[in-house]
């Protein structure tokens, strides 16, 4: 049977169209629950194999609205060892302003970082090293992975860690999710799709299992 990941989703804070692209992504290896801001039944994780909290458009602040047994669940089997997967406002919610599940390692945006190649938060492909490969990544006001000790997968062009795996939990700023749709939407980014990132994706969750 396929592992099963619960996927949060509060549009658009982390919105329904990364938790879609995640679901395509992952969808030939996993099986999926979709839970919400809102309190749980009893026993709704139970037989879930990942937490994923995908991106989405607002302030990371907006994780205060989450039912705090929500939170204090998450928080309880991530520390236990459950699989996490962030990625962009799930990445920032991994750190210690929000789940605080990785430590000394901690997430920051990634256009306030030094030596950044951009200062603006708004959509773009995103110039990244994913396991040595060079490709761009859309990116929408991601954030860098600093402090501590973790395994690096991919990198912004300053050097800053993009993607990474901490024991368990793996946190992307990035959005690997994304699809050829999402480039169309922006006059500038028409011409910037470089085929599916999906797989890469893929491979970083199962490598959480």
């Amino acid at each position: 049977m396929k592992p099963t990941i619960a996927i949060y989703v509060q549009h658009p804070y982390a919105s329904s169209q990364c938790a879609n692209g995640v679901m395509r992504a992952l969808d030939s290896d996993f099986r999926f629950k979709i839970f919400t801001k809102h309190e749980q039944i009893d026993g709704f994780f139970d037989n879930v194999d990942m937490l994923c909290f995908p991106g989405g458009m607002g302030d990371a602040a907006k994780f205060d609205s989450i039912h705090p047994s929500t939170v204090s669940v998450v928080k309880k089997r991530a520390e236990m060892g459950m699989p996490y997967l962030g990625i962009c406002m799930g990445a920032y919610w991994a750190g210690s302003h929000y789940f605080d599940i990785i430590d000394d390692t901690d997430a920051e945006q990634y256009i306030t970082r030094p030596n950044a190649d951009t200062r603006r938060p708004h959509a773009k492909a995103m110039k990244v090293n994913w396991s040595g490969e060079d490709m761009k990544m859309f990116f929408y006001d991601g954030c860098a992975l600093f402090g501590g000790e973790y395994e690096t997968v991919a990198t912004y062009s300053n050097g800053d860690a993009m993607a990474i795996r901490k024991g368990k939990t793996g946190l992307i700023g990035c959005h690997p999710e994304a699809e050829k749709d999402w480039y169309e939407l922006y006059s500038w980014m028409k011409k910037e799709w470089q085929g599916d990132r999906h797989k890469l994706l893929l491979d970083f969750a199962k490598s959480l299992l």
